[in-house]
């Protein structure tokens, strides 16, 4: 179990604290709902939670096979609905890696990264498009 204490700050903007550690980070509402923009927002959070989390359980498996992934770079664009409910509804993650990787671990890292627990956390309706490439 980890706590995570969170403060509302006004002007739409809190203060995430990671109890284990006293990390803390700001976010603030969207320009196009209200907000500053000055900082990460939630759903914001959300979108680099997913790609954090993809490329953190893929360097696992990349321990495990004894292959190099370091340098990696991953974008992650959010997409949110225009109609209706304000939410996301597509996730586009790329994840580029600066090493020579065999086609057999090419997949076993892509299976990984759709394994990881914030893709497994994200209600199925949310539209993940994943694309992978090394050198």
């Amino acid at each position: 179990m980890v706590i995570m204490n969170i403060e509302y700050q006004g002007s739409l903007r809190t203060k995430s604290t990671h109890q284990p550690s006293g990390d803390s980070l700001l976010t603030d509402a969207p320009i196009d709902n209200k907000g500053k923009g000055e900082a990460f927002s939630p759903t914001d959070l959300l979108a680099s939670s997913l790609g954090s989390c993809m490329v953190t359980i893929m360097g696992i498996k990349a321990d495990d096979l004894e292959i190099c992934i370091d340098d990696s770079e991953i974008t992650v664009t959010k997409h949110m609905n225009v109609d209706g409910p304000r939410r996301i509804v597509q996730l586009d993650v790329t994840i580029s890696i600066p090493h020579k990787i065999s086609s057999k671990h090419m997949q076993s890292l892509e299976r990984s990264a759709l394994e990881c627990p914030v893709a497994k956390s994200i209600h199925p309706d949310l539209n993940i498009n994943f694309k992978m490439t090394c050198e």
